[in-house]
C-alpha cells in the first residue's frame, strides 16, 4: 500500500475521533460541520480502497491474501459512512460518540492494512 497513505488517513480518522469524542463530552449530537468532516475521511477511504484494488489488479498481492485484504480495505472505507448514519439516528451526544468510535475503528484498520502489506514485502 502507499505508507503516506495510509498515515494521512489514521491521522484524520484520529483527529475526526477526538473531535466527535469532544462534541459527545460536551453532551453535543453531530452538527453539520463534523459530517464535513466525516466526509473528507471517507473520501480518503474509499481513494485507498480504490489504490487497493490497483494495485492488486496491477499484480501485487499481500502476504496474508487479497480476499483478506480487500475485505479490511471496505470495511476501512464503511466505518466511518456507518457511524455517521447511526448518528443521524441518535440525535443526542451518543451519536457523537459513535462516530467517534467508528473513526478509531477505521484508524486501527489502517494498521491492520499496513501490517497486512508490508508483510508481503510491498
Amino acid at each position: 500500500m502507499i505508507d503516506v497513505l495510509t498515515v494521512v488517513i489514521g491521522a484524520a480518522a484520529l483527529a475526526l475521533a477526538a473531535w466527535c469524542g469532544f462534541a459527545a463530552y460536551r453532551d453535543q449530537p453531530t452538527k453539520d460541520w463534523h459530517f464535513i468532516g466525516m466526509a473528507v475521511v471517507s473520501v480518503l477511504g474509499l481513494v485507498q480502497l480504490v489504490v487497493g484494488i490497483v494495485r492488486l489488479a496491477g499484480g501485487d498481492d499481500p502476504d496474508q491474501g487479497a480476499a483478506i485484504f480487500v475485505s479490511y480495505l471496505i470495511g476501512a472505507a464503511l466505518a466511518v459512512p456507518i457511524g455517521g448514519f447511526m448518528s443521524l439516528a441518535e440525535r443526542t451526544r451518543w451519536g457523537s460518540a459513535t462516530v467517534a468510535a467508528a473513526a478509531v475503528v477505521m484508524a486501527v484498520l489502517q494498521v491492520r492494512l499496513f501490517d497486512i502489506w508490508e508483510g508481503s514485502g510491498g
